[in-house]
């Protein structure tokens, strides 16, 4: 009963919403929902809603920095109260959500299950909450029945409001109803090809926040891996790249926005950690589905690649060549990569706002859900993805450690080139022992081992750091400013100096790797 006793309380039990969402360029909606996808598998004309929907949170926005949205939505002469929860990297769809009707647009924290839902809901009361932002939304909704699933569709036109400031909304929602998630996957790649989508990445309510407080999504690191000995190595395959792509999705609207450099470095961690993924297991699961997304990954890698460097020559480089050299005018240095950085970043929206990359979001979307590296394999291979992972794990480590020094034979010769291409190796014997440490939890030797790699590997980036800023040097040389040129001068006697000094280090650490016992085998 409610406070005043006049009220029944009808609690609903948590659902999942398992949820795929694309933007859509203003005007494009009326088109696409015309598509004869939609108009054969739909069961009727659908309905038109107006909603409009207030979130609620303390003026300290505790829910927000729990991860948590509320909201009061209005259809019709029916208020329904909704708390959400971020997704998790298992299943980046999945958003767990509680529902309840109250009596009107002010939220009732009575009324859903507060201590199944944690903190801070617990020690919340209604009095807490105030009004963050609205959005007011026509809202096109069909029932798609399809072979292997019912989807509802939603076309969302409308607004975003937080005080004086309005951000227009237009997208796209998938929602399962039942059935297989891949689906959602399937339509949205036919929906691509009408018009130019691309996978969001937040939800209406991490927009509203942003406009309404300037809020800057933070850059996001990959979570931690939950395998274990008794899984099989389809189940780890499943959960890599699973987390891979909620690592890319996390940090895409960061990298786009360029408010944070790490969120284009995170992308490009997600891929590179990808791209291992798929060489780790191919020779013992040759899957088509492996050297498509390992080319796909790579393109995208490219194209991040200059905005990266410049980042890593504007917020690392220059910062270190001030300590250094405290009375050098920087100056005319830092406004010419910055121009740069900016026109990298540009170039940047482009690609990520290309079709191409929306559709490789969304099919290894669809890969994870179906386990396409099923697909197009022997019986040999079939039964390989059966075998528990620890079995595999072992072989995968010792062919990846072999490798890696049979490339740095010969170490005091290699040169920059050389360094680089054994650098990737290490990379992916690095990834290979983040993967599958969790299997090897129990051995002191198998973290020293990741430690030693780790910072060799961290040597070798900053010798290749040194090789690309003399890359990147040529390209503002052509500038005729003689401050931007003694700049230049002083960034390149610095960085002979260094070389010297990193040179020494790595040797060191190549030395220290090469001493640490393996921790696989055991």
């Amino acid at each position: 009963m409610s406070d005043s006793g006049a009220t029944m309380v009808v609690r609903r039990p948590e659902q999942a919403e398992i949820e795929l969402k694309l933007l859509a360029p203003q005007g494009a909606l009326e088109q696409l929902r015309e598509m004869p996808v939609i108009v054969q598998h739909a069961r009727n004309r659908g309905a038109v809603h107006r909603l409009e929907t207030v979130y609620y949170d303390t003026p300290e926005r505790l829910l927000f920095r729990h991860g948590m949205s509320l909201r009061v939505r209005r259809s019709g002469k029916h208020f329904i109260q909704t708390l959400k929860l971020l997704p998790n990297a298992g299943r980046p769809l999945t958003r767990r959500q509680w529902e309840a009707s109250v009596d009107n647009v002010a939220p009732d924290l009575e009324r859903l299950p507060v201590d199944e839902v944690g903190d801070p809901v617990t020690t919340l009361t209604n009095d807490a909450l105030v009004p963050v932002f609205a959005t007011r939304i026509r809202r096109h909704a069909r029932q798609l029945d399809l072979p292997d699933a019912s989807v509802e569709i939603a076309f969302d036109e409308g607004m975003i409001e937080a005080g004086g400031r309005q951000e227009v909304l237009s997208e796209i929602e998938l929602e399962l109803k039942s059935g297989n998630a891949g689906i959602l996957f399937d339509l949205g790649t036919q929906l691509l090809d009408a018009a130019p989508l691309q996978v969001g990445t937040r939800s209406k309510a991490e927009r509203g926040y942003a406009l309404a407080f300037d809020v800057v999504q933070p850059a996001a690191k990959a979570e931690p891996f939950s395998i274990t000995a008794e899984h099989v190595v389809d189940d780890v395959i499943a959960l890599l790249l699973g987390t891979c792509w909620h690592h890319l999705l996390k940090n895409q609207a960061v990298a786009e926005a360029g408010s944070d450099p790490e969120g284009v470095h995170q992308m490009r961690v997600a891929l590179r950690r990808l791209r291992t993924i798929c060489a780790l297991f191919r020779r013992d699961i040759p899957s088509p589905a492996f050297q498509t997304v390992n080319s796909e990954a790579r393109w995208l890698m490219q194209q991040l690649g200059p905005a990266r460097e410049w980042d890593v020559f504007a917020e690392t480089t220059i910062t270190r060549l001030v300590a250094a050299a405290p009375d050098v005018d920087f100056g005319g240095l830092r406004e010419a990569v910055e121009r740069q950085r900016k026109s990298s970043y540009a170039a940047l929206q482009t690609v990520l706002a290309d079709p191409r990359c929306s559709r490789f979001l969304l099919s290894l979307g669809q890969l994870v859900e179906s386990r396409g590296w099923r697909n197009e394999i022997d019986s040999e291979a079939l039964a390989a993805l059966s075998l528990p992972m620890p079995t595999l794990a072992n072989k995968i480590l010792a062919r990846l450690h072999r490798k890696a020094l049979r490339r740095g034979a010969h170490f005091r010769q290699l040169n920059v080139d050389a360094q680089h291409d054994l650098r990737i190796d290490l990379k992916k014997l690095r990834y290979a022992a983040e993967f599958f440490l969790p299997l090897y939890a129990t051995q002191a030797r198998a973290r020293r081992y990741a430690r030693r790699l780790a910072r060799l590997q961290t040597s070798l980036g900053r010798v290749r750091d040194i090789a690309s800023t003399r890359v990147l040097l040529d390209t503002i040389r052509q500038e005729d400013q003689p401050a931007l040129h003694l700049a230049i001068g002083a960034v390149a006697g610095w960085q002979a100096h260094d070389q010297i000094a990193a040179a020494r280090t790595l040797r060191k650490r190549w030395r220290r790797f090469k001493a640490a016992p393996v921790f696989w085998g055991r």
